[in-house]
C-alpha cells in the first residue's frame, strides 16, 4: 500500500508543479542569456582584485614540499574537486579532502608540509571551521577562498583570496551560480598560474594525460605507429613496374619504395604514377619503375611526432610517407589510415 510522505508535523511536502514542455520559449532564451552574461561578468570583476595577496598565495603553493590540499563542502565542495584535479594534471601535486570527512578521520592525510586550500563562499562553513584550528595548531599553511573578506575562514587563514559576487545569476538570488564559477575561476588562475612559474610544457602535460587524445598527439611518434620490415612495400631501382605493381598489391598500401642498392631511398611508386603512367600509353610490361616514379618523394624521420606526420600529410594531400633516417635509409612507411587506427586523428 503506497503511503503520501508527510512531514513533522503532518505537513504534506510540496510538489514543484511539471512544466509544460510546449509553453518554453523566448523567455527561456532571454533567461539563459542572462544567466551567462552575469556568471561572465562575476568572473570579468575578479581580474582587479589579482593582487599581492594573489601573489602571496602563489608563492606558497609553489613553496609548498607536500601536495595541495583542496577542501569544501556542498558546491563548493564540487568546485573543489575540479581545482586540486586542474592542480595536478598541470604540474602541482594535489588532492581533494572533503571537509567533513576530515573532521571523521582524513584528517590525518593532511600534513605540515602540505598546503590546505579552503573554499566557501559564505567562509562560515561549520564542517571547514571544525578542522581550521587543527590544522593552524599542525602548522598547515592555510589559503583561503571566500565571498566575505570578514567571514571566520578568511580572518583564520595566512592568505585570504576574494571571490565575492554581487548577485547569483539565479533569478532567486540563492542558487550557487555566479560565486560558484567566480571561485573556479579563481582557482584556475592558480593552477595556471602555477604551471607559467615551473615551466610547466606540452611535454609535461602529455605525461600526465597519456589516456587521451592530447597525449596520444605530444607523446607518439612516427617509428611507435609506422610500419616496419616486411610490411614495408618496397622494390630495388632496377625492378620493372610489373614487379612494383605486384609489390603494390602484397603490401596494399597504394605505393611502394624504390631502393638505391644500398637501401638508401630513390624514390616512390604510386598508384596515381600508375594511371599517369596508362594515360600516357606507355606499355607497362616492358616499363622500367626506375623510369616512372617519383623522385624525392615525401619523407619523415622516425623521431618526429606523429601529429606532425599528420599534419605533413594534410598540408601535401597525400596519403602515403616514407620513413627515412637522416642518411636517407629506409626504415618504414606511414598511411593516413595507421594515424587514424592510433587515433591521432
Amino acid at each position: 500500500m503506497n503511503k503520501s510522505l508527510t512531514l513533522p508535523g503532518g505537513v504534506a511536502p510540496m510538489t514543484p508543479a511539471l512544466p509544460d514542455p510546449s509553453a518554453v520559449g523566448e523567455s527561456a532564451l532571454a533567461l539563459a542569456r542572462a544567466v551567462i552574461a552575469e556568471e561572465a561578468q562575476a568572473v570579468a570583476a575578479l581580474a582587479p582584485r589579482i593582487d599581492a595577496t594573489f601573489l602571496e598565495a602563489l608563492r606558497l603553493l609553489l613553496a609548498c614540499r607536500g601536495r595541495v590540499v583542496v577542501s569544501g563542502i556542498g558546491k563548493s565542495g564540487h568546485i573543489g574537486r575540479k581545482i586540486a584535479s586542474t592542480l595536478a594534471s598541470t604540474g602541482t601535486p594535489a588532492m581533494f579532502v572533503h571537509a567533513a570527512e576530515a573532521a571523521h578521520g582524513d584528517l590525518g592525510m593532511i600534513t605540515p608540509a602540505d598546503v590546505f586550500l579552503g573554499l566557501s563562499n559564505s567562509g562560515t562553513s561549520p564542517e571547514l571551521m571544525t578542522i581550521v584550528p587543527i590544522l593552524k595548531r599542525e602548522g598547515t599553511p592555510l589559503i583561503a577562498i571566500t565571498g566575505a573578506a570578514a567571514s571566520p575562514l578568511a580572518l583564520a587563514a595566512d592568505v585570504h583570496l576574494d571571490c565575492r559576487v554581487d548577485r547569483e545569476a539565479c533569478p532567486l538570488n540563492l542558487a550557487p551560480t555566479s560565486s560558484t564559477t567566480a571561485m573556479l575561476a579563481l582557482g584556475d588562475a592558480l593552477a595556471i598560474a602555477c604551471l607559467d612559474a615551473r615551466g610547466f610544457g606540452p611535454d609535461d602535460f602529455a605525461r600526465s594525460h597519456p589516456g587521451g587524445a592530447l597525449g596520444r598527439r605530444l607523446l607518439l611518434r612516427v617509428s611507435d605507429i609506422m610500419r616496419s620490415g616486411d610490411a614495408v612495400p618496397m622494390v630495388r631501382r632496377g625492378a620493372s613496374v610489373m614487379d612494383a605493381l605486384r609489390e603494390i598489391s602484397r603490401k596494399q598500401l597504394g605505393m611502394t619504395a624504390v631502393l638505391e642498392a644500398d637501401g638508401r631511398l630513390a624514390g616512390i611508386f604510386t598508384d596515381g604514377d600508375l594511371r599517369r603512367l596508362l594515360e600516357g600509353g606507355a606499355d607497362v610490361r616492358t616499363a622500367m619503375v626506375a623510369d616512372v616514379m617519383t623522385a624525392s618523394p615525401l619523407t619523415i624521420g622516425p623521431a618526429a611526432l606523429a601529429a606532425q606526420a599528420a599534419q605533413l600529410l594534410d598540408a601535401r594531400r597525400k596519403n602515403q610517407l616514407l620513413v627515412t633516417e637522416a642518411s636517407g635509409l629506409l626504415v618504414g612507411a606511414l598511411h593516413m589510415h595507421d594515424l587514424m587506427a592510433a587515433k591521432v586523428i
